[in-house]
């Protein structure tokens, strides 16, 4: 008999875990607070102009192609996915940019014009983040973290062994490289994703491996193109959707959650997944069955939120990349105004997508599509007034890094900051990426999945295993799905 599953929330975790249910004969439905579905990763469109309103790097592609495979599709079945070459430019402090090539031999030689025998030392470099790629995205992530056991297999064990897990990323990365450029070249993917490069784990030299040599994608039409692949599989599927209704408290008997309430109405459920923020489920929706008291959630170290600017112009700019970071403050004090001193940054990195340099679909003919962000601490005081002095620092360094100025040509200009993402999202102190990837918050360490006070309650999602980002998110509702599969037969 198949079982009533409600997952709270729709986005990529929640799409995943319910497509990964439903396949197997469950009665799943999808409630979802906004309108539109996709969570952080939603679209809007103005005016001509298709903005994505969350992620905008499309790395580890064969993280989608594993579970497009596993509903018996490929990616090409939904969009067409384009390597971007280059796939970035970093601005510097003394005004040169680097376009980083998808080219290997390029990428080498530019770290050998940088660093006299660095390109050998990247060869050994990336083979060793290779490892830690195959171990981390094969065996590691697809665990549900529950015990230490799970990782006491002979290979697992000796994978572990390779993954430097105690030493720091910043630290490894300078075993091999000394120039400053390159340093901040390989260190980016940390600081906007996670934490300080001394406080994260050399393991995550993982990213890097993601980054120069499984590349940087687009799917044209854009990032949503991925939130309607995985709508039309969970459909196919049979999940069924509801949206615009929130979940406002469950009706419990002694250790199961037997109703779903919403602001509308009640719906029945032998299992809960709840893929909406993990601190908004448990401490004000789950009424004195929570997983975690306030004090664990205090000591949480969250990864950034950021400000965010959607903006239109009416011109074509010149010489810009379809991403671009601009790395011409120091990287060093903005991390720490991030995690060690939270406040707003002093003197911000920053970056900006442009995506209509690669896609004539986003943005009205003549016409550019820039997407602005700034990483930021969470739970900061956010304001309008702070949001414009921001906005108008970023004008001003892009024009002079980039020679383009915009300030007369905006036609169309949004902010998202850190009190809508508390709005939208429900999530905790306003973060973007969820918790921050320190030691201490890896794998066994992280919230758990399943709730220790109610049998039938589950969590899945970038605060909870394996982590923030697309591709982990995708992983993460596959992980809850075959626990539920598993435990509830």
């Amino acid at each position: 008999m198949p079982r009533k599953i409600i997952v709270i929330g729709s986005g990529i975790s929640s799409l995943s875990a319910a497509s990964f249910l439903s396949k197997e004969g469950n009665d799943v439905t999808i409630i979802e607070k906004n309108k539109q579905i996709g969570g952080r990763a939603r679209k809007f469109e103005i005016d001509g102009f298709t903005f994505d309103m969350g992620p905008s790097w499309y790395w580890m592609p064969d993280v989608f192609e594993d579970f497009y495979n596993k509903f018996g599709h490929t990616t090409s079945d939904f969009y067409n996915l384009e390597r971007l070459d280059p796939s970035y430019r970093v601005y510097w402090k003394d005004d040169s940019f680097t376009d980083v090539p998808a080219d290997m031999e390029a990428l080498e030689q530019w770290f050998e014009d940088h660093e006299k025998g660095s390109a050998l030392k990247l060869r050994s470099f990336l083979k060793d983040a290779e490892v830690k790629y195959k171990v981390g995205m094969q065996d590691l992530v697809y665990k549900p973290s529950m015990s230490v056991f799970e990782f006491a297999n002979a290979k697992v064990l000796k994978g572990l062994l390779n993954m430097n897990l105690f030493s720091s990323f910043g630290k490894f990365i300078r075993s091999y490289f000394s120039n400053e450029k390159i340093i901040g070249l390989l260190e980016f993917p940390v600081l906007f994703l996670g934490a300080m490069p001394n406080e994260t784990p050399a393991l995550y030299s993982l990213m890097n491996y993601a980054d120069i040599k499984l590349g940087t994608w687009y799917p044209q039409g854009g990032m949503h193109k991925f939130v309607e692949a995985f709508e039309k599989i969970a459909k196919e599927n049979n999940v069924k959707f509801v949206t615009d209704e929130e979940v406002v408290s469950f009706n419990k008997v002694d250790r199961e959650v037997k109703t779903v309430v919403t602001n509308k109405k009640e719906y029945s459920a032998d299992i809960v997944i709840s893929g909406a923020d993990y601190h908004h489920t448990d401490k004000k929706l789950l009424n004195g069955h929570a997983n975690y008291s306030n004090k664990y959630w205090d000591k949480r170290v969250m990864a950034p939120s950021c400000l965010l600017f959607y903006v239109g112009v009416n011109k074509k700019l010149k010489d810009i990349q379809h991403h671009n970071l601009f790395f011409d403050e120091s990287l060093e004090q903005h991390g720490i105004e991030i995690y060690k001193d939270p406040k707003w940054p002093s003197a911000p990195l920053f970056y900006v997508c442009a995506p209509s340099v690669t896609d004539d679909s986003v943005a009205p003919k003549g016409s550019e599509n820039l997407f602005f962000l700034i990483p930021i601490a969470p739970n900061l005081n956010d304001n309008e007034e702070t949001r414009e002095k921001y906005f108008n620092i970023l004008l001003k360094r892009f024009k002079k890094k980039t020679g383009n100025d915009i300030s007369a040509n905006i036609v169309f200009k949004k902010s998202f900051c850190i009190e809508d993402f508390k709005n939208e999202y429900n999530a905790f102190k306003g973060n973007a990426y969820g918790l921050a990837n320190t030691l201490r918050q890896t794998a066994i360490l992280k919230p758990s999945l399943r709730n220790k006070n109610l049998d039938n309650f589950h969590y899945t999602g970038q605060l909870t295993v394996p982590g923030p980002g697309v591709p982990p998110s995708i992983v993460s509702g596959e992980v809850v799905a075959k626990y539920v599969l598993k435990n509830h037969s």
